[in-house]
């Protein structure tokens, strides 16, 4: 089955172009480094940013990212910036949406957890599994075994749920 394109508008059209290309170079270039431009206006392959707390790695890979977007006509769908926290990932979707407006949240702007959580959940009935899963968190874990271990009627405190 054939999915339809994401960046087709209600009339075929790509909505995507209109807002992005009102971020020019110009706007998102203005107050880069030397080294941020560079990795900013690097389109060959992947960049990794590697620099200190403070130093301008998350403008910089938004900066890239409309730049991908708005010069180098990269569709939001073909973005993927992966962080570690919810609060990395929300600020870096805030400014890229900032810079390039509504077709940002068409792009891979996420946590780790959230990108492959998307990808089981997309592909979850080629594993055999519905995509209405549940991924359990470590205080889960410990809920379920806790109430295991209540129906087999085992002492809590030789059987500990942490292990």
């Amino acid at each position: 089955m054939a999915r339809s394109d994401p960046a087709a508008g209600p009339r075929g059209g790509r909505r995507y172009d209109r807002a992005v290309a009102a971020t020019t170079p110009e706007t998102y270039l203005a107050d880069l480094n030397p080294a941020q431009r560079e990795a900013v206006l690097h389109t060959e392959g992947p960049v990794l940013v590697i620099a200190g707390a403070g130093s301008g790695k998350t403008r910089v890979l938004t900066r890239r990212i409309a730049h991908l977007l708005g010069a180098v006509g990269v569709k939001p769908p073909e973005i993927l910036a992966i962080t570690f926290t919810n609060k990395a990932a929300g600020e870096m979707r805030e400014r890229v949406g900032d810079l390039v407006g509504p077709p940002a949240r068409a792009a891979w702007v996420m946590t780790f957890h959230s990108a492959c959580g998307r990808i089981l959940r997309r592909e979850a009935q080629r594993l055999g599994y519905r995509s209405n899963f549940t991924i359990y968190d470590q205080a889960d874990q410990i809920r379920l075994v806790k109430r295991c271990l209540e129906e087999l009627e085992r002492d809590p405190k030789r059987f500990t749920p942490r292990g």
